[in-house]
């Protein structure tokens, strides 16, 4: 019976949703099933989108714990003492650490700037310039690429290393995660390239060095399930503690709302009602999905595509009635 619903829900990975490249199930703390697609291995590193964003929120966990921040509640221009605020603009001096996490920080575009972004040479000034404006704290803007490069900025200014220096410290060699290098694009092309590219450990970072908050980030599914497996572990991993089990409540829990599509938010997490299930999800259909209460972790790696099929409902549709309680 297994067998066949696994066929089934392969069947239907090939059908609808053919840009995925592998998916690994852990089970009560086990892996359950791991599977490669389209010639892809466990080898391969996947270019994971937003869930770099989750990731990064980890990170700011793991400096509160350490006390390199004292709290979310801190406002961001502590961090930049030598970032001079235009003339008559008051709403950036009052936002928070907590405001960018929970995606309610006001900007100062309408559509997002992506090739000035990318132009830039400084990441995380050209964020804070756009930060603040005629918007109010407080209401949920989702910040795909501008802005959360704000906190990477404040992770480097704390701690004294880059971001993936202290992510490979505190968080990916503890789970036995390999991330190399950083990486750097000097043309559109090379960005191009690295978005379909399945060959490159790293996290991409600015030419200042900054690693990208928002983005950035690749990963295999194996890695993936481990970041879910932590957060299931209330932050431990084989019997050390990687992050407070506060921050995992937090980070999971709503803190805030995007009312036009009535999704809860977390901090840099999206929270689930139903099943107090949460997942970090990027572009493609890349998800860490956790289910605590089928103690299960599904992580999905895909190549992007505009159109990518919604991955929560293939996991409720097909994974959780293979995997879930009754098939412990």
């Amino acid at each position: 019976m297994l067998q066949e619903m696994i066929a089934e829900m392969e069947y239907i990975i090939s059908k609808d949703y053919s840009n995925i490249t592998g998916m690994v199930i852990m089970k009560n703390g086990s892996p359950v099933y791991e599977q490669y697609f389209n010639g892809y291995t466990e080898k391969n590193r996947i270019h994971v989108f937003s869930v770099t964003k989750s990731i990064l929120s980890i990170l700011i966990g793991i400096a509160l714990d350490k006390g390199y921040i004292e709290s979310v509640d801190q406002r961001i221009l502590e961090f930049y003492p030598e970032y001079t605020v235009k003339r008559g603009e008051k709403t950036i001096q009052n936002i928070t650490i907590k405001d960018i996490l929970t995606m309610t920080a006001p900007y100062k575009y309408k559509f997002n700037p992506y090739t000035k972004y990318f132009s830039s040479m400084d990441w995380v000034k050209f964020s804070l310039d756009l930060l603040g404006g005629k918007g109010r704290i407080g209401e949920f803007r989702y910040a795909p690429i501008v802005g959360p490069d704000i906190l990477s900025g404040i992770l480097v200014r704390v701690t004294g290393q880059s971001v993936l220096e202290f992510a490979t410290e505190n968080l990916f060699i503890p789970l036995g995660i390999s991330v190399e290098k950083n990486v750097t694009f000097h043309s559109k092309e090379e960005q191009m390239a690295f978005y379909n590219a399945t060959d490159i450990s790293g996290w991409i970072a600015s030419p200042t060095g900054v690693n990208a908050a928002g983005w950035g980030l690749t990963l295999s599914p194996m890695d993936m399930a481990k970041i879910g497996q932590l957060f299931l572990n209330g932050g431990i991993w084989n019997g050390k503690r990687i992050v407070s089990e506060k921050w995992i409540a937090e980070s999971t829990s709503e803190q805030s709302r995007w009312k036009q599509r009535n999704l809860p938010y977390g901090y840099l997490w999206w929270v689930g009602e139903q099943d107090n299930g949460y997942a970090a999800m990027g572009d493609g259909g890349n998800i860490i999905y956790v289910s605590p209460t089928e103690n299960m972790v599904v992580a999905i790696t895909s190549i992007f595509k505009p159109t990518a099929k919604d991955r929560i409902e293939f996991i409720k549709k097909y994974v959780e009635p293979t995997f879930g309680e009754s098939k412990k």
